[in-house]
């Protein structure tokens, strides 16, 4: 394979995480008892650009169609987030009833919902039918295609350039990431504003995130590796933020390199600076990340096992797609974790790709009161105690895998 942005051959390997199939494919009772697609999932290191990537088996047609079950209005503390964007990016772009911004990955309007109660014009690109119909729904204009320089050439000429375009974890998901960055260099007016946020290679290395490794993820970045890509085509990185979204993430402020008239912040300097400190651009930062994973692995099944030994009765909760990367590699079924509980209706009734294990409500819990509840979206953890502190209370606990089994039994 060769890199995706500069065309070198990848021989550096970071992971190799056996097969599985695409996380976001849940299985329906219809699809049960068919045959699943599983494909390879490894990942390799460039050695000249530093951009990390997954090995190309899945095309992104397969992995993003119109039964893509991801809806980011379920997370409450991702809307706050949203919500604050929207506010931050409103006072310090001076955006108006005169401006225009776009998001590209819009899912279900979950962002641009606070962009229209502003009263700023917006558009939303997002192709997955699902999530797009919601969006829609909601009002927002939405375009219902992948991202491109095409497409940002059609919306040139339908005049509808961005003073502000937004791309919240997405710019992993693209195959094609110089013609998906390039398209913001063209759709943005002269001054305009891009901002990108993705989850930080270096949060993901150390923190041992493997679960954020799967096949709709074509690239894991670092400021290094993305401020190359943006310089091949038209953008130029002039502030960096990190948040504690998905485990650590970075929200890169880039602008058009030939119009462009923000100063970078010495924010920008400082980053690069840790993470050529840390190591990002060297072989060895790379080494031991599967090592660290195994144990990862091997950790959750010794607690299971012995669960189950103990005739302990242990759940999972949310469906995430990142739930799916550590269940297929750890080769976890529904002998070991009997269902996985999700408030979102479009994936309950479902299975999970691979390990098939049943995904059910809520009410479940009602009923059927757990010893262990193994969240798979350590992320979100604060808000899963929050949501079920009756739960905590009772004597249920909380488990989560990553970076190292953890058992929580109060709210801290």
């Amino acid at each position: 394979m060769r890199c995706r942005h500069c065309d070198t051959e990848l021989t550096l390997p970071l992971i190799d995480l056996g097969s599985s199939p695409p996380s976001n494919a849940y299985l329906t009772e219809g699809t049960l008892h068919k045959l699943e697609k599983w494909y390879p999932l490894r990942v390799l290191v460039c050695e000249q650009c530093w951009l990390v990537q997954t090995e190309d088996f899945a095309q992104a047609d397969e992995l993003f169609d119109e039964n893509y079950a991801y809806f980011s209005s379920f997370s409450t503390s991702w809307l706050e987030h949203a919500e604050q964007y929207v506010e931050n990016m409103h006072e310090r772009f001076s955006l108006n009833e005169s401006s225009h911004v776009v998001e590209v990955a819009a899912n279900d309007g979950y962002l641009l919902q606070y962009v229209r109660g502003r009263n700023i014009p917006c558009t939303g690109i997002e192709p997955t039918i699902s999530t797009a119909t919601v969006a829609c729904e909601k009002g927002i204009p939405i375009i219902k295609e992948f991202f491109s320089v095409i497409l940002a050439q059609k919306l040139v000429k339908q005049n509808k350039q961005a003073d502000l375009t937004i791309a919240n974890n997405v710019l992993a998901h693209v195959p094609n990431i110089n013609d998906f960055t390039s398209g913001f260099s063209i759709l943005l007016k002269p001054n305009g504003v891009a901002t990108f946020e993705f989850p930080h290679l270096l949060k993901l290395i150390n923190g041992n995130q493997f679960d954020t490794i799967y096949h709709e993820h074509f690239s894991y970045l670092s400021l290094i590796a993305v401020e190359a890509i943006f310089k091949k085509n038209g953008l130029q990185v002039f502030d960096v933020e990190e948040h504690k979204t998905h485990g650590g993430s970075l929200r890169i402020f880039a602008q058009r390199s030939d119009t462009g008239m923000y100063k970078i912040t010495e924010r920008v300097v400082e980053l690069r600076k840790h993470e050529m400190e840390a190591g990002i651009n060297s072989v060895n930062f790379y080494k031991n990340f599967q090592v660290n994973v195994n144990r990862i692995k091997n950790d959750l099944l010794s607690f299971l096992i012995k669960a189950k030994k103990d005739e302990k009765k242990v759940i999972a909760y949310g469906a995430a797609a990142k739930g799916n990367t550590l269940l297929n590699y750890s080769g976890i079924r529904p002998d070991l974790l009997e269902c996985v509980i999700d408030i979102n209706p479009a994936k309950q009734g479902k299975y999970m790709p691979g390990s098939r294990i049943p995904i059910l409500s809520i009410e479940y819990l009602k009923k059927n009161t757990p010893d262990y509840i193994l969240i798979l979206p350590w992320n979100l953890a604060n808000e899963v105690y929050k949501q079920n502190y009756e739960l905590i209370k009772s004597g249920v606990e909380f488990v989560t895998a990553i970076p190292n089994l953890n058992k929580i039994k109060a709210i801290e």
